[in-house]
C-alpha cells in the first residue's frame, strides 16, 4: 500500500510548507497558546483501515495477475534466447535470422507488456487514493474540528525530526473511518 501516496508526495508536501508558514505567522501575532497541532500517518490509515485493507487485497489481486503474465512471457522469452545461443551455430543463416527476429518481436512485446502493465497498475493506484483519499480527510477534519485542532500534519508525506505521539489522531481515524457505511462504487 506504500503506493498510494509517492504521487501526491510533492503536492502535500508543498501544501503542508504553505501551511507552517501560516501557521508561523499567526505564532508570531501571539495566537500559539490557542494553538494544538495533530499528527496523521495517511500510511498507516490506509494499510490499516477496512476500506485500505479491501483496497490493497484488490491491487494485490491485479499485480498478481500481471505479475504472472510478466512472468510466462519472460520464461518464454528466456527460452527462446536460450534456444538461438545453444542452436545458433549449427543453424542456417535464414533460420538463425528468423529465430533472431521473432526473438526481438517477442523482446520488444515483452518490454510494452511490462510498461503497460506499470501504467495500468499506476493508475488502479491513484484510483484507489482519488476515491479513498476524501474519505479520509473527511475524518480527519471532522476530528481535528472536534478536538480543536489549529493543524494536522501527515507524518508520512513530510519529514519530521520530532512529533508528539500524543498528537497522532491516525488510530482515531483508522476507527471513524472503519465505522463509515461501506459505499461500492
Amino acid at each position: 500500500m506504500k503506493r498510494y501516496i509517492p504521487y501526491m508526495k510533492k503536492n502535500i508536501c508543498l501544501i503542508a510548507v504553505f501551511i507552517l508558514i501560516g501557521f508561523v505567522l499567526i505564532n508570531t501575532n501571539g495566537y500559539a497558546a490557542d494553538s494544538k497541532i495533530g499528527f496523521i500517518n495517511l500510511r498507516e490509515i490506509m494499510e490499516n483501515s477496512n476500506a485500505g485493507k479491501k483496497a490493497g487485497e484488490e491491487f494485490k489481486k491485479l499485480y498478481d495477475k500481471k505479475h504472472e503474465t510478466i512472468a510466462a512471457a519472460e520464461s518464454d522469452l528466456k527460452r527462446l534466447k536460450d534456444e538461438l545461443d545453444k542452436q545458433g551455430s549449427i543453424m542456417t543463416e535464414p533460420a538463425r535470422q528468423e529465430k533472431g527476429t521473432t526473438y526481438q518481436r517477442k523482446l520488444r512485446d515483452y518490454q510494452l507488456l511490462v510498461e503497460d502493465s506499470n501504467k495500468e497498475m499506476k493508475g488502479r493506484d491513484e484510483e484507489i487514493a482519488r476515491k479513498l483519499l476524501p474519505q479520509f480527510m473527511n475524518v480527519v477534519r471532522k476530528i481535528a474540528e472536534k478536538e480543536k485542532y489549529t493543524l494536522v500534519i501527515d507524518v508520512a508525506s513530510m519529514p519530521l525530526p520530532y512529533y508528539a505521539k500524543e498528537n497522532d489522531i491516525s488510530k482515531k481515524v483508522i476507527e471513524e473511518v472503519n465505522n463509515l457505511p461501506i459505499v461500492e462504487k
